[in-house]
């Protein structure tokens, strides 16, 4: 049965930082584009970032670019996102997800999510 598992949000200051991760089987991890989306209170879901099978190409929203940054480690099946300097508006549940862009489309291939709770 493929499943990935989120874990690492909480509730962090503005500018603070937390690294979030996504523990992946059940599926050949290594074959796949992986990728981070969130969904705000209220808010449809928003892509985040996605990295290549190989962990050597990675592309970002605008939202974020230069203050995340997306990896992997292929050898243990897991995801990351190291999240720094957040903001408020990041605050949000954090999703990964199995494939590329196109799975903000496709709940189906996402995880059960972690809370990032921005607080002053």
């Amino acid at each position: 049965e493929e499943q990935l598992v989120e874990s690492g949000g909480g509730m962090v200051r503005p500018g603070g930082s937390l690294r979030l991760s996504c523990a992946a089987s059940g599926f050949t991890f290594t074959t796949y584009h992986m990728t981070w989306l969130r969904q705000a209170p209220g808010k449809g879901p928003e892509w985040v970032s996605t990295i290549d099978s190989r962990g050597e190409k990675s592309v970002y929203a605008d939202s974020v670019k230069g203050r995340f940054a997306i990896s992997r480690d292929n050898a243990r099946n897991t995801l990351y996102l190291q999240m720094n300097n957040l903001k408020l508006e990041d605050t949000a549940l954090y999703y990964c997800s199995r494939g590329g862009r196109n799975t903000l489309a496709m709940r189906e291939t996402w995880g059960r999510g972690t809370q990032v709770t921005g607080s002053e």
